[in-house]
């Protein structure tokens, strides 16, 4: 093709227009707006306790008052270390009200990885549960931490359960942690109680000003800190409500089982629930009893997801007992939505289910089918207002044929600015003209819906995280008596992909999987940890000594494919 097309928007129903005006607002002025609107409409729903948009705004402010009394000055930046949680949202918008920026972190990093994110960023405070305190406390000296706030479940449990839940947290976790207030611990309700919520203003430059790092990996090295404005992440989030124009302002109630420490939760749920006034039902973790029940007690109506869980909640035995006919829309992502999946999930629930496509790097949502209109059946959709797309052939800076594999690449006003203190790997991956080269190879065809026929070269999939092989590498040869070692994704029917490791162990080491395993649980998170290890005398290489990494991933797939024949 030698010039640009968009035929996708011949696609895009009266309602979705193709070029939109985009408001020029601070991303926590929607939370302001709310608060107004539907000030005494209940914001959050979690485990039984219920808070208004009012109180929510109230606490954001209280949380923010003290931020900055602690020091926080415009541009610092905060890590916030909690599940979906009223803490979670409260504290993303009340860093963002002091001038700061949020570093979102997963409550289920082990020390290794939190001390590489909080050095990284350099977060001068963290916002974490009483459970990961000790973590925090012990990394603080070697990292730029100045301050820990302590929040715990039973802050926003109602009586009884306040009461109750800190002897199920010592029987579940085997901890029980007792911080207490001081000059750099402080706890979640002397802060609610003492502070004045008093917030000084702060001149932010939405266009600007850097309003989230959400890290993210890749198959050359350790996480980096994807810059995002905040009007990155306003833009996608109206793209999102723009893309749902069905749903009314006010109305919906949307399902919070993604986490709000990745993007894709963060921005499908928390953003776009708090822009549009939506109900948010806040989960913890994904359990798929727990899921079916929350639907059919409190009915909501948009159920953002992954398709593990749409897959788990298929095949739960007690399916048949819940009534899931409130949900009406549902966007997919994290991975490919099968499409048996898809279309069992509607017949279940009544609602639509359609797949989507984006990246940490674009906010994240670049593509998407629509949820009310024309869907292809393997394919991502197709992108959304102000969003070029290309397929790229490989190693050239020219555009493919309909139909012609290569990379894509993208454009549009939800791109990131970078990566933190990284000009080179940005500059490897975002051109001068804007053109973000996501990694991923597909291809397009004539009506302008997109295929991706392959992740990023070695980024593994795994129930919804991004696992990065390097990082799992790192502390297999760490191991003292592992000798080589490279990981890989192979197929999972559950998961969609699992991580499995290939070990060439040192000479006379006798070291065993259950071992290598217990090692590997000490110094990663659980998601990360390989569930397979298989020894081996050699590795492939280059002649350069390159271990090649595609010729096992190619062996597991014939492996698998010889199985299913026989």
């Amino acid at each position: 093709m030698t010039t640009f097309h968009r035929p996708w928007h011949e696609h895009y129903p009266p309602e979705v227009p193709a070029t939109m005006e985009y408001d020029q607002q601070p991303l926590h002025y929607y939370l302001e707006d709310s608060a107004k609107k539907y000030g005494e409409k209940k914001a959050l729903y979690f485990m039984g306790k219920e808070l208004t948009y009012k109180e929510v705004h109230e606490q954001a402010k209280a949380l923010a008052s003290y931020l900055q009394e602690l020091g926080l000055e415009k541009g610092d930046r905060v890590s916030i270390m909690l599940p979906n949680c009223p803490q979670s949202v409260i504290s993303y918008y009340a860093i963002l009200l002091a001038g700061g920026i949020v570093v979102q972190t997963n409550p289920l990093y082990m020390e290794r990885e939190l001390e590489y994110q909080l050095m990284d960023s350099g977060a001068k405070m963290i916002i974490c549960l009483d459970i990961l305190y000790p973590k925090a406390a012990n990394v603080k000296g070697n990292t730029s931490l100045e301050h820990i706030i302590v929040t715990g479940i039973k802050d926003y449990l109602p009586f009884p359960k306040n009461k109750i839940y800190p002897f199920i947290q010592r029987r579940q976790y085997q901890v029980l942690v007792k911080p207490e207030q001081s000059i750099d611990t402080h706890l979640w309700p002397h802060i609610l109680e003492k502070s004045t919520g008093e917030v000084k203003p702060v001149d932010i430059d939405p266009v600007e000003d850097l309003a989230l790092l959400q890290y993210t990996g890749g198959t050359t090295g350790f996480p980096k800190g994807v810059m995002l404005t905040h009007y990155n992440l306003v833009v996608n989030t109206q793209m999102s409500k723009q893309w749902l124009y069905k749903s009314e302002e006010g109305k919906d109630i949307v399902l919070g089982v993604l986490p709000f420490f990745h993007v894709y939760g963060m921005t499908s749920v928390m953003n776009l629930s708090v822009m549009m006034g939506s109900k948010m039902i806040l989960m913890p973790k994904f359990d798929a009893e727990e899921v079916l029940k929350v639907i059919d007690k409190q009915r909501p109506t948009l159920f953002p997801g992954a398709p593990t869980i749409y897959i788990a909640l298929l095949n739960h035995p007690n399916l048949k007992k819940y009534d899931l006919s409130s949900i009406e829309a549902c966007l997919s992502g994290s991975a490919p939505l099968p499409v048996e999946v898809q279309e069992e999930f509607e017949k279940v629930t009544g609602g639509k289910l359609v797949e989507g496509y984006g990246l940490t790097e674009t906010s994240p949502v670049t593509h998407s089918n629509l949820v009310w209109g024309k869907r292809v059946s393997g394919s991502v959709g197709i992108p959304w207002p102000n969003t070029d797309a290309k397929i790229f052939r490989m190693d050239a800076e020219e555009e493919a044929d309909f139909g012609e594999i290569g990379e894509i690449v993208v454009k549009g006003p939800q791109v990131m600015r970078g990566y933190w203190n990284r000009p080179e790997d940005t500059a490897q991956v975002l051109s001068e003209d804007g053109w973000f080269h996501t990694g991923d190879m597909g291809y397009m065809n004539e009506e302008g819906y997109f295929f991706v026929v392959d992740r990023k070269k070695d980024m593994i999939i795994a129930g919804g995280y991004n696992i990065y092989p390097r990082e799992v590498e790192e502390v297999l040869y760490e191991h003292s008596e592992v000798q080589e070692a490279v990981v890989v994704g192979i197929p999972d029917p559950y998961r969609g992909e699992t991580v499995k490791a290939f070990i060439v162990k040192k000479q006379g080491s006798d070291i065993t999987e259950d071992e290598l395993n217990e090692y590997c649980r000490k110094h990663m998170a659980a998601f990360k940890v390989p569930r397979i290890y298989e020894f081996r005398d050699e590795l492939p290489k280059t002649a350069v000594g390159k271990i090649l990494r595609r010729t096992l991933v190619e062996e597991e797939k014939r492996k698998l494919e010889e199985s299913e024949s026989v």
